[in-house]
């Protein structure tokens, strides 16, 4: 059960933002003290990625755990509206796969990173930001950076 009425619960969901989230700006930030330069949000790219490596023909999403259905603590489904919610997630996850096989089918390389990794305990922006550096360094089309 809903600890809130329908009308403020809607305008919650609401204010959640897909741009800068709190992970978004940590792993930018330290992608930054290393030496990095990236764009932000391409919209000429499928899924319009989160961070975007032109130089190394390297797209990067920061996924929320929620919403992308990481499989962390943090993937929980609300208890009312289940069908819609499941629903929901399911197009999101079709929608993620979709974005990554369209940019790997234009000789983009992708990066996932998920929110668990750089917030919570344990969690190392820094870290997460030196395999991404790595990463972009090797010839590999495709990394998931997994939770601490």
């Amino acid at each position: 059960m809903d600890t809130v009425d329908r009308t403020t619960r809607s305008r919650i969901m609401s204010k959640v933002g897909q741009k800068d989230t709190g992970p978004e700006m940590k792993l930018r930030r330290s992608l930054h003290k290393i030496g990095l330069r990236y764009r932000l949000h391409d919209k000429r790219l499928p899924g319009s990625p989160d961070i975007v490596f032109p130089r190394f023909k390297a797209a990067l999403f920061v996924h929320g755990c929620f919403w992308h259905r990481h499989g962390c603590k943090a993937t929980t489904t609300p208890g009312t509206n289940v069908d819609f919610w499941r629903k929901k997630f399911d197009e999101n996850i079709a929608r993620d796969r979709r974005d990554i096989e369209a940019l790997q089918d234009a000789g983009w390389r992708v990066a996932v990173v998920w929110e668990c990794s750089l917030e919570g305990k344990g969690a190392d922006p820094d870290e997460v930001a030196r395999l991404v550096s790595g990463w972009l360094k090797t010839n590999g089309t495709c990394i998931k950076v997994p939770c601490n």
